[in-house]
């Protein structure tokens, strides 16, 4: 490809943190782990890290451990009203169906890709329990008018940031708004651990749920003192097999933990690089009137860039995605597009649909991808513009 939708960014550092760990002859959680947590919350800003073996574990983990946390303010039951918007990741929704979650949708805003906030607010009732923001491709929500929207309204605000990682709203970090924010290290991602989940909380007694639910249920990464099983024996032979929680294995490896310390090093020059990479793709699309692009709230860390065909468009957006392919330019749908169409939805899930969805459908109809870099891309983005110019020259000046 000459345009590439992910690439690489490792380089010799990653290579010696996978020989430290083969050296270490500790290949399951361990220490390595441990530092990873560590640096990525005193990084993004929150009191605890759990890193799990991928963001959509993460966004499972998330959900589980508010069917298990003492306080009642926090707890969700069956039956419990999630509002989500209709654009994300299949596993943004599937752990809402798997512990019987009632998921409401609401249409997506054109502009900035994100929640609709007017539809949300209309959205709530007094059956609302939680939302679940998504921040897409990199651009993060309101959070400023979604916190004024449930302000006093015993609703749990949580955040879907697989695609977020380094965005900024007001100077904070998102994943960090919510009570619980999700993150994901997979290979296309802002920083690339393999594979790899972050669960982000300062609430401690959340933090030992998801630290006894990652690991089977037991209590042996546990502090001795802690919420889920009170106090721990001394006896190791006895504590080490005592099971609390219905849990899972979905444990990182050592490699991931020690790859991801050093990809986390790297992070604001990846921002950076990728802001400056937008500043010119910006540039590039402006020339063209009937394409748009995803409005940016704060400060994105522009995971990807997004092209909205407008009804004018001379091309249609499959044209125009054969043409760029036929380029070598690889892109893909804006994550999923309109999940509503998925049959996973329809057969399997307890959910609503709330007023109209047209900016889902617009874009699943007219919108794509292409891919943003931690490498500088002015190559790349001068033969899309030149590809463009070429489509579109009858229909620009």
């Amino acid at each position: 490809m000459n345009y590439k939708l992910s690439i690489s960014s490792w380089d010799e550092l990653e290579i010696n943190a996978i020989k430290r760990v083969i050296s270490s002859d500790q290949f399951s959680m361990g220490k390595e782990v441990l530092n990873f947590e560590s640096m990525f919350a005193n990084k993004i800003g929150s009191n605890h890290a759990v890193m799990v073996n991928s963001g959509s574990s993460a966004n499972l983990l998330m959900i589980a451990s508010l069917f298990f946390v003492h306080d009642k303010s926090q707890r969700l039951k069956k039956g419990d009203e999630v509002i989500v918007p209709s654009v994300s990741w299949s596993t943004t929704y599937a752990p809402l169906q798997q512990y019987g979650l009632r998921v409401k949708f609401v249409d997506i805003d054109s502009e900035t890709l994100n929640l609709d906030l007017t539809q949300l607010k209309d959205a709530i009732t007094n059956k609302t329990r939680a939302i679940l923001a998504v921040n897409l491709l990199g651009n993060p929500n309101d959070f400023n008018v979604i916190k004024e929207i449930i302000k006093g309204k015993n609703i749990l605000l949580l955040e879907d940031n697989c695609e977020s990682l380094g965005a900024t709203l007001d100077y904070q970090y998102t994943g960090t708004f919510g009570l619980m924010g999700t993150f994901s290290s997979f290979f296309s991602h802002h920083i690339s651990t393999m594979e790899g989940g972050i669960i982000l909380t300062d609430n401690e007694e959340l933090d030992h749920i998801l630290r006894c639910l990652r690991a089977h249920g037991w209590t042996r990464d546990l502090p001795n003192q802690n919420f889920v099983s009170g106090k721990k024996s001394d006896i190791y032979f006895e504590e080490a097999f005592k099971f609390c929680l219905p849990g899972y294995n979905l444990r990182p490896l050592e490699m991931s933990g020690a790859i991801g310390q050093e990809q986390l090093k790297k992070l604001n020059k990846f921002i950076n690089v990728r802001k400056m990479n937008a500043e010119k793709f910006l540039y590039i699309i402006k020339k063209y009137p009937f394409i748009k692009t995803q409005k940016e709230i704060g400060s994105s860390s522009w995971f990807g860039f997004s092209l909205v065909l407008n009804s004018d468009s001379p091309v249609s957006r499959d044209s125009l995605v054969r043409i760029l392919n036929q380029n070598q330019i690889d892109c893909r749908p804006i994550v999923t597009g309109n999940f509503l169409k998925n049959k996973s939805l329809l057969e399997y899930f307890d959910y609503e649909i709330f007023g109209y969805h047209e900016n889902a459908e617009i874009i699943d109809a007219n919108g794509f991808f292409i891919g943003n870099h931690h490498v500088d891309l002015t190559e790349e983005l001068l033969y899309l513009d030149k590809i463009l110019n070429k489509t579109f020259r009858d229909y620009v000046e």
